[in-house]
């Protein structure tokens, strides 16, 4: 390959006694094993205004690599107006490049308009969300595409692209709105995102690996296998999460 890979999905967390020990110099050695150059971080758990903990852990973990990580905020939509301003204070003053939804650990539709405040606050700051979107009631695609028809300009990327179950459905959403991307991590199948290349093109399918819970090197070798055409490989690998991050 003649471009960096760019990991569009993964977490840093340290939470050991809940089995969530996950802290960026692990992520930087999985990233080493896979030939992975930069990722994309953002906590396990959601940021409210009352406890800053996770969001200062991605921001400084970010500081220790600052040539390896870009930090997501996971927001909690439950925090308002007030949450909404400190999202924007991250990405206006420390740098953070995205928000993160993950509407099981937040009972909150992606179509609340708590959400919806976020996502516009998102749009107006330049930075894309990350939908978990699996196969969980409230993070399928048809689901999240309610809040893309309430803030069709958002650029959001569909996480996991559908799950298991759901992939046909994330490709329909993505068709219906241009600003949608799919995202491989924890997706079974390599064959299905082979399709997703094929209806929506190269440009709208974004790497991830959702690591350390996926093994980032596996899931390299899960587009790697398919052998697609170099220029499509690297927008997956490289292109499309940077130009959505406003990055070369």
């Amino acid at each position: 390959m003649n471009f960096d890979i760019i990991d569009g999905h993964t977490h840093v967390h340290s939470l050991p006694n809940h089995m969530w020990d996950s802290p960026p110099e692990r992520i930087v050695k999985l990233m080493d094993e896979a030939n992975i150059s930069k990722a994309v971080i953002m906590p396990y758990g959601e940021i409210l205004p009352e406890d800053l903990s996770l969001l200062e852990y991605t921001i400084a973990s970010v500081k220790k690599f600052p040539e390896r990580l870009m930090g997501f905020a996971r927001m909690h939509p439950g925090g308002g107006k007030e949450g909404v301003e400190i999202f924007e204070k991250s990405v206006v003053e420390d740098g953070i490049r995205g928000l993160k939804f993950h509407p099981v650990g937040t009972s909150i539709h992606p179509a609340d308009p708590l959400t919806v405040m976020f996502v516009e606050k998102a749009c107006e700051l330049g930075v894309p969300t990350l939908f978990h979107c699996g196969d969980e009631e409230w993070t399928l695609p048809l689901q999240i595409a309610k809040l893309l028809k309430k803030v069709p300009d958002a650029k959001v990327i569909l996480g996991h692209m559908g799950g298991y179950f759901h992939v046909e459905d994330a490709i329909a959403v993505a068709k219906d709105y241009e600003n949608c991307y799919l995202e491989t991590s924890a997706t079974p199948n390599p064959k299905i995102i082979e399709k997703a290349v094929k209806e929506l093109g190269a440009h709208r399918v974004i790497f991830g690996s959702d690591g350390p819970g996926c093994l980032p090197k596996l899931e390299v070798e899960k587009i790697t296998v398919l052998q697609l055409d170099a220029q499509d490989e690297k927008q997956i690998f490289h292109d499309n999460i940077m130009q959505l991050l406003g990055s070369k």
